[in-house]
Order: C-alpha cells, then structure tokens, then sequence
C-alpha cells in the first residue's frame, strides 16, 4: 500500500472525527441530513456510515461543504493534501459490479454508466473485509479518487451478492429511486442527455395533445398515450436509418442478423420487431440513450377521467384525482364534499403529487387553496405565497425536479432491464418461437 492511500485513510478518518466531533451549525446540519436520509433507507449500521459519509461531501453548512469546512480549519496541511481533499468533491455513489479482483483492490464498473474504475483499498482492515469478494458480485458503496489512475473506498459498502439480471434491474432500480443525484454523476454526457430528453417528450407531448394538461377517461389516455409513443418511435427509426415501410426481412438483412433473430429476440423482450431492429443497428452506431417506455398502472386505466401532465423539467405525472381537487377548490361549501380533508392530506402526503403540482394550483386557486390549507392544517396565519414552499419541504417535497421516470435511459441500461423481462418470461411455459437465444444482444 503506497503512502497517498495511507495518507488518504488518515485525512479521510481526520474528516470524519471533525464532523463528529463539531457541536455547532455543522452537528445540526448533520442531524438534519442524516434524519432525511434515513428515512429512505434501513438504518442500519451501514447505512448510517454511509450517509456520514456523503454528508462530508454533500452536506451544506450555509455555502460550504463540511470537507470545505475541513481544510479551511486545518492550515498546517500541505499543498498535496490539500488537492487530495480537493479532489473528493468527485467522490460519488455507485452500484458497482466486480469486474476483476486485484492484489490491491478491484476493477469495478458503475452499472449506471457502464464506466470502469481501478479501486485501492486504503487499509488493511477494509482489505481482510473485502478479500473474500468474488468476481461479479454488486457492490452499493463510494468511492473517492486519489490519483488520476486510480481511486480508494471512500467509506463502507453493502455486499449484494452476484445477481440475475431480474434481480439486478430491481436493485438499479431502488438505486434510481434511492440516490437520484448520483444516477450519471461520473457521467455529464449521459445526465445532459437525460435531461434534454424530458424536454424533447415534453415538446412532442404538447404537439401532440395541444396542451401540456389533458384529461380524460384512464382507458382512452393509455390508448392515447401509445399512439404518441408509436409516433416517436417512427421519428427515432427514422433517425436511426430504419425506413418503418420496410419489411422485417429488409430490415434484418441491413442490421446484420437474420428475421428469426429479431422475432425471437422481440417475443422474449416484449418488444416491438422494429425497435429491436433499431437497438440491433445501435450497436454500431453512437446511440448512447433510449427512450422510456410509457404505459398507464392498471388501476389508471380503469379511472374515470386521469390528467396527464408535462413539463420540460418535472417530467410526466398521472393523477386520477386531479378533477375532484380542482371541485374541491371552487366549491362554495368544499368541506360539504366527502373526503375532501383526506384527499388535500393526501396530496401532501404522497411522493407522487411533485411540487409542481401545488405550483399549478397555487396559481390558478390561490385564495381558495391557501383558506382550505389554513383549515385543514390548523394554521390560520398561513400565507400561500410566502409559506407554500415551506410547507412542501415539511412533507419532504423537493422545490427542484429531479430526473423524471420519463427520461430517456443510457442503452447498456436498457438492454438490462428488457433482457430481465425477458428472463421473467423465460420463467413461464415456452412457445416454440422462444427457444433460440437472439444473437444480437450484448451482455455485460
């Protein structure tokens, strides 16, 4: 072990006792992070050394970071000391695949990027814990970087195991939903694109529905919806080169595989032929994000009305309620409807109802929104204008969109999570077209 990852481990233990040992504006902004961050996770051990260890980089104590707060009360240390602490502003989350076991640490890929990392342990008590791990098992931890070839576990990590593809997808999934800030943090180009996504979806949805608020009954939106997803699809085959007049055979002789593979590969994702053809031919070209899949829950499809959103940031949101809270709000008498209480609870209550959401109605009924709220909270002096975004922040609303599901997703991604549909059929009793493994697919 060479002296920088030596001399990491002791800055990295000096940080740590620092944050702990603080008894001022820092130890509050401790409590308040990890409170907030335990409430997603177990809250376990692990967990509550992990969300230390992001608080170090991510926590804010007015506009410094506790690691900021750090070298500004140490100046005895050293010019490179101070670049190592520098340089953990790059440290992030990952979800971490085994790639290759090393004498000194391991090869690791993020799953979310599909990156590649050499990472070092930085003591021997995390080298005896980790010399167990195999090749191809999942690691959730951080990582940090200490030079520009390779970085060191930044703090503790949660052994996942080595997991099938449907087990996988399910884990990258409570990721998404668990840590949203680091979904591409090691990679811009993929988070940029993300984003310009839900613009793009945003724009065909107002194209297409000539507003971006459209209500309607759930079985007719879902119908609707697809029509404008089988839109996008022809403009994205177009952009990939695929003339969608053509027939599958023309289309499999130009991708390089042959007919059977395309169906075959179709029927056990679940997919239309065209589009697998399109992924096929994207393997060699510099397609980096797909588009995600839009399909109405069920019990949507059965609502009576459902208003669907869209917006160029927040994404896309489907609240079968939306019709009542609006009755609610321009009744004369709204406490004489039933459940009226309940449901303006609930829209503080669920992560589902975003804070655009109260925007919007904050905008359009404000004075009837901001009496109700004064009733039901039992707050007679609250001000819609000057205490909404308090209040959203008390129910743990974000006041920034965070990636929205409706954003386009990077194709090795996508690949995974269809390939896992596809094993999830494989489960059930096979049709004689299931049999033969599509070719075109590559696996990670």
């Amino acid at each position: 072990m060479d002296a920088l990852l030596e001399r990491s481990h002791q800055l990295k233990q000096a940080l740590i006792d620092f944050i702990l040992d603080a008894d001022d504006e820092l130890a509050q902004a401790l409590e308040s992070y990890a409170a907030k961050q335990l409430r997603r996770g177990s809250g376990d051990i692990i967990q509550q050394e992990l969300s230390i260890d992001s608080f170090a980089i991510e926590g804010k104590v007015g506009d410094n970071s506790p690691l900021d707060l750090f070298i500004q009360s140490h100046p005895e240390l050293s010019e490179s000391d101070r670049q190592l602490l520098d340089s953990w502003h790059r440290s992030f989350m990952g979800l971490f695949a085994i790639v290759k076991v090393l004498d000194d640490g391991f090869e690791l890929m993020n799953w979310l990027t599909a990156k590649n990392y050499i990472v070092k342990f930085n003591n021997a008590k995390t080298q005896r814990e980790m010399s167990r791990l195999k090749e191809g098992e999942i690691l959730l931890t951080r990582i940090s970087p200490v030079t520009k070839s390779y970085w060191t576990f930044s703090g503790p990590y949660t052994q996942m195991g080595k997991l099938g593809k449907p087990k996988l997808a399910v884990a990258i999934g409570n990721f998404k939903e668990n840590y949203k800030n680091h979904l591409y943090s090691d990679a811009p180009d993929l988070l940029e694109e993300a984003w310009q996504s839900v613009v793009r979806y945003h724009e065909q949805f107002v194209e297409f529905f000539g507003s971006d608020e459209v209500t309607m009954p759930g079985y007719q939106l879902n119908k609707k919806i697809a029509e404008l997803q089988g839109i996008n699809t022809e403009k994205s085959l177009a952009a990939a080169g695929i003339d969608s007049s053509k027939s599958l055979a023309e289309i499999a002789q130009e991708a390089g595989v042959d007919e059977e593979e395309i169906e075959t590969a179709a029927a056990d994702l679940g997919a239309d032929s065209k589009v697998v053809s399109q992924l096929l031919k994207s393997k060699t070209t510099t397609a980096k994000m797909v588009a995600s899949k839009v399909e109405l829950p069920a019990e949507l499809k059965k609502a009576e009305a459902v208003t669907a959103f869209s917006h160029p940031r927040w994404g896309q949101m489907f609240l079968p309620t939306y019709t009542k809270i609006k009755t609610i709000l321009v009744a004369e008498d709204w406490q004489s409807i039933e459940g009226a209480e309940k449901l303006i609870l609930h829209y503080l209550e669920s992560k589902n109802i975003n804070a655009f959401i109260w925007y919007r109605l904050a905008a359009e009924y404000p004075n009837s929104l901001e009496k109700i709220l004064q009733t039901v909270l039992q707050r007679p002096d609250f001000n819609l204008k000057n205490d909404l975004d308090a209040l959203l922040q008390e129910y743990d609303k974000p006041l920034e969109p965070e990636l929205p599901e409706i954003a386009s997703v990077p194709v090795h991604l996508h690949n995974l999570f269809q390939e896992a549909l596809g094993e999830v059929h494989k489960s059930k009793p096979k049709s004689k077209g299931q049999k033969k493994a599509a070719k075109g697919f590559q696996t990670l």
